[in-house]
C-alpha cells in the first residue's frame, strides 16, 4: 500500500467528489448552473453554436474561481488584495536613481586642476 505525502504540507487538499476539493466542487456546480441557465435563456434567441459559445464564456469565470490560484491566493483573496493595493490604498512610488560611482568621482570631475596641483605637492 502506497500513501502519497506532499513535500509541502500547505499544498494538501482533501478530495471530496471525483478528486475535487469542496471549493472546486462548489464552483464546478456554479459553472454548470450558469451554463445551463444561459443555454435555456438564449436558445430561442440565438443559434445553437452561438449559444454554446456564450455558455462557455458564462461558465468560465466560475470555473476559474474554483481552480486557479495566484501566488497561493484564491480568486477572492487575490481580488481583495488587488482592490486594496490599487483602489483603497494606492501609493505613488517615485523612482529616483542614484549613481554612486558618479557621486564618488564628482569632486574629481568638478576640479581636475585642483586635484592635479594637490597630487604634485604630495610628490
Amino acid at each position: 500500500m502506497e500513501v502519497k505525502i506532499n513535500k509541502e504540507i500547505r499544498n494538501y487538499t482533501e478530495s471530496m467528489f471525483f478528486g475535487l476539493s469542496l471549493r472546486q466542487c462548489i464552483f464546478s456546480v456554479l459553472a454548470l448552473g450558469a451554463a445551463v441557465g444561459i443555454f435555456f435563456g438564449l436558445r430561442g434567441h440565438l443559434g445553437t453554436e452561438t449559444v454554446s459559445w456564450v455558455c462557455i464564456l458564462g461558465a468560465a469565470p466560475f470555473a476559474a474561481m474554483g481552480f486557479i490560484t495566484y501566488h497561493g491566493m484564491t480568486a477572492e483573496q487575490f481580488a481583495w488584495a488587488w482592490l486594496r493595493s490599487e483602489i483603497l490604498m494606492p501609493k505613488h512610488l517615485a523612482f529616483q536613481p542614484t549613481n554612486i560611482y558618479y557621486e564618488a568621482a564628482r569632486p574629481l570631475m568638478e576640479n581636475p586642476k585642483k586635484k592635479a596641483v594637490e597630487r604634485a605637492k604630495d610628490s
